[in-house]
């Protein structure tokens, strides 16, 4: 029997998992946990309604607004939607909808339910203006400058008969691609990896930096209208509506109107068989009425539109048994563990391998060689270990500990103090960090050599074609034609692309040579700072950590990779080999900006803040994020904030983007 102390109990665990999900965006349990326990609240208060509490899930939709961003109204909403897990919830969701409007032939209008995180964007004359998170539901945070990374998002709309205001929702994700290269990354510098692509598109969107956000490589695809959408009668016009202007949509195939139950669930099963084939993650299908005229008459409870309904797909699992644990050495020499598997069908794929992340992870999941276990890949792209069998476990059974040498190379392992990872000793001459580091080097975010793969990699060093980096510029074609599975053409698109990327700006180049915290951030401010390599090798730690930005960790790993002899000559063989260092443009110093720090709030109508902020940087000043005292300017655009507030209270110097112009 539920008392008020369970409910309270109950309530105070959700609070708990929304702030590792929205906070932290490291959730400790599946959506499948978190929607059975808040089903558990609203049914405790369903029995007792005096005992609703304003702090209860029910009460509120999820996600605190970031700090560092601007809090913008919603016009309209952003409520979450109810779940449903059965057939037979479906069924009672439909029954409701026909029962409420009096009508037992009700048609809904289905589509796929993105596993990302949901934004409102706003167009003025066909203009992106504002892109806003859900945030509290009513409440959210202006993201618009991270929104305008989003490629496949039009900064224009399309056409000229366009609403003179559109305001739209839409759910930015994380294709799968991107997010295993994003995690790969993560893993050699011995960061946390991302739980599933959802989460990393959240905590995207929540960067400062949209340069940073850029890089990520986020997608959207917009279903609702929210203005300007009066000559829509109904939902399932809203697509090809919103695509007319280049808005990016659900494909055609993808979404589907129907009104009986069986119709429902052909659709269901059928997007169900092709999930794994998609190149994004889904998590279930969106049931909602297709005549926008019941919308309005349906409403809405405090959390979930009542015309509405989200089907939640289970998650993707299998059971298997690990046949041994293994080790992947990285770039950086993090050792990392993997499972190897009895072979499984999952997700549509066969899987024999499932990473473990690192000894405490296997240590506190009591994962051995020879448990059976549950593999998981429901929102997670990368095949994980959810949990031990603990009934099938074998006495032959044996408890895994990571290795004190090194399996490619032999050395001793290290562990640093304050760090998860276990390392290779050897920095030098290990070959899994050496093959790790050729592939990071010719990765699309580094050199960014074309038609240079993994497998093409992999070939080329077993074969001792290349045993550095720098190896790759002195590739023949006439190399490539002796192995086998390379054509005139194959072999002829690889050397162009090296040759391609020879011309590389500093940053890029930096980035490139895996530095040890020294990420794309790190290397732009290396590059301003510096202005060229050689005066870059000469800097001292005291020096480095005189830029704004580098940190002991940082400024100890640069001076100890120049100071190496070894990696000193790689880089002048990569110089000797042709690769050709883009120089910076040279700042102006004495200008008014000139040491001066600035921070930039609201929608400027003549420049992107990358713009503006490159501008500033030019003449020798500093932006930052944050308004504080050692803030000179503010400049301010369109629909300032708190900054604006905050930075008069300082007595901080305001700037109109005329005067801004005027000064530069």
């Amino acid at each position: 029997m539920a008392t008020r102390e369970k409910y309270l109990e109950l309530i105070e665990t959700i609070q708990k998992h929304d702030f590792h999900y929205y906070s932290e965006a490291k959730p400790t349990i599946s959506d499948y946990e978190y929607d059975h326990l808040v089903k558990e609240v609203e049914k405790i208060e369903n029995e007792h309604p005096k005992w609703v509490v304003p702090f209860s899930p029910t009460q509120r939709v999820g996600e605190m607004p970031s700090d560092g961003f601007t809090q913008v109204n919603h016009s309209v909403p952003m409520l979450s939607l109810s779940n449903t897990y059965s057939r037979e919830e479906v069924e009672d969701f439909l029954k409701r909808v026909q029962k409420n409007i009096e009508k037992n032939d009700v048609k809904l209008s289905l589509e796929l339910k993105m596993d990302g995180t949901a934004v409102s964007i706003r167009y003025e004359k066909g203009i992106l203006v504002r892109g806003v998170t859900r945030g509290n539901g009513k409440r959210g945070d202006d993201i618009t400058q991270n929104i305008k990374t989003i490629a496949t998002l039009p900064l224009k709309l399309k056409g000229k008969e366009f609403p003179a205001v559109l305001e739209i929702r839409g759910e930015v994700f994380l294709p799968e691609k991107k997010f295993i290269a994003l995690n790969e990354e993560r893993q050699e510098a011995g960061e946390a990896m991302w739980a599933n692509p959802r989460n990393a598109a959240a905590g995207s969107l929540k960067l400062l930096d949209s340069k940073e956000v850029a890089k990520r490589g986020l997608d959207i695809v917009c279903y609702g209208v929210v203005e300007g959408g009066e000559k829509l009668t109904r939902q399932s016009e809203t697509h090809s509506f919103l695509k007319e202007f280049g808005l990016p949509v659900c494909d055609d195939k993808h979404v589907k109107t129907c009104t009986t139950i069986e119709e429902i669930f052909v659709f269901i099963d059928q997007i169900q068989s092709e999930r794994s084939k998609l190149p994004f993650e889904i998590d279930g299908i969106v049931l909602k009425v297709d005549e926008l005229k019941y919308h309005d008459l349906l409403g809405a409870t405090g959390k979930s539109p009542r015309w509405a309904t989200s089907y939640k797909f289970p998650p993707d699992q299998a059971t298997t048994e690990i046949l041994d644990i293994t080790i992947q050495v990285g770039r950086t020499g993090v050792l990392t563990p993997v499972a190897e598997l009895k072979p499984v069908l999952l997700s549509g794929s066969t899987i024999s391998r499932a990473t473990l992340h690192n000894e405490e992870e296997i240590e506190r999941k009591d994962i051995r060689i020879g448990d059976t276990v549950v593999i998981e890949k429901g929102g997670d792209v990368i095949p994980k270990v959810v949990s031990v069998d603990l009934s099938k476990r074998k006495s032959s059974s044996k408890k895994w500990k990571m290795v004190e040498i090194c399996p490619m190379c032999h050395s001793k392992t290290i562990k640093r103090e304050g760090e998860v990872a276990t390392r290779c000793s050897n920095t030098k001459d290990c070959p899994g960090q050496n093959l790790r580091r050729i592939i990071y080097f010719a990765s699309k975010n580094a050199m960014n050599i074309e038609n240079l793969g993994v497998k093409v990699i992999e070939k080329l060093v077993s074969e001792h074609l290349i045993t550095t980096i720098s190896d790759i510029y002195s590739l023949q074609k006439e190399d490539l034609l002796k192995l086998d599975g390379f054509k005139e053409k194959s072999a002829q698109n690889i050397i162009d692309s090296i040759e391609k990327s020879k011309d590389i700006p500093f940053a890029r180049f930096l980035f490139s040579l895996g530095i040890p915290f020294v990420g794309t951030g790190v290397a732009e401010l290396l590059a301003e700072n510096a202005r060229t390599l050689e005066r870059l090798q000469g800097l001292s730690k005291e020096n480095l950590l005189e830029i704004d930005g580098i940190g002991e960790k940082a400024a100890d790993s640069i001076v100890n990779f120049f100071a190496d002899s070894d990696r000193k000559e790689e880089v002048n063989q990569l110089l000797q080999r042709g690769v050709a260092i883009q120089p910076m443009k040279p700042k102006l110093h004495g200008h008014v900006f000139s040491e001066k720090t600035f921070v930039l709030t609201g929608t400027l109508q003549n420049y992107s803040r990358k713009e503006a902020s490159d501008l500033i940087k030019e003449r020798n000043g500093k932006v930052t994020g944050t308004v504080s005292k050692k803030t000179d300017f503010l400049l301010v655009g369109s629909d300032a904030g708190s900054k604006l507030e905050k930075a008069r209270k300082l007595d901080i110097e305001v700037l109109s983007e005329d005067v801004f112009e005027k000064m530069l």
